[in-house]
């Protein structure tokens, strides 16, 4: 099975830029990386940040359940495969407006912050991913601060 989705990955990574479809799935797959490697940058995997990665996946792209369980789990064999970040973000800097990249990093805060605790290797690649995607600070900042508001607003009774 892993074979048949890496191959799936190959053939998409290789696709025309023209075709639409296939860019909006790249798209897709490299923020759900991203998603990913947030979930895992800690010592532990909890179930908190794992729901965290999916409602993110859910929300970005209005997928249903089927779609967004099929594109996780690609983006779990990819992120064990990848070597490094910058052709998951690179795909994101072409093909995602400074708003809808500003929209990425407050996803991925909800991930880093879902267990209720940021490590120093969380907070590390959050800078490392606000950089490489080109956010200014003070919008870095500002997702932070509106993915910490959300998750309080989703724990008040």
């Amino acid at each position: 099975m892993l074979r048949t989705l890496n191959e799936l990955f190959r053939s998409l990574f290789d696709a025309s830029p023209e075709d639409e479809a296939s860019s909006e799935h790249l798209l897709r797959l490299a923020t759900a990386v991203l998603l990913v490697e947030v979930m895992r940058s800690d010592s532990q995997v909890l179930a908190e940040e794992r729901e965290a990665v999916l409602e993110a996946l859910r929300d970005k792209f209005a997928l249903n359940d089927d779609e967004v369980a099929r594109l996780f789990e690609l983006a779990q064999t990819e992120a064990n495969e990848a070597t490094d970040l910058h052709r998951f973000t690179s795909r994101i800097n072409k093909g995602f407006s400074a708003e809808q990249k500003l929209r990425v990093i407050e996803l991925l805060w909800r991930v880093a912050l879902a267990d209720d605790h940021l490590s120093a290797h969380e907070n590390h690649l959050m800078r490392r991913l606000g950089d490489l995607l080109y956010i200014p600070h003070a919008d870095y900042i500002a997702a932070k601060q509106r993915a910490r508001d959300a998750l309080n607003a989703q724990a008040a009774p």
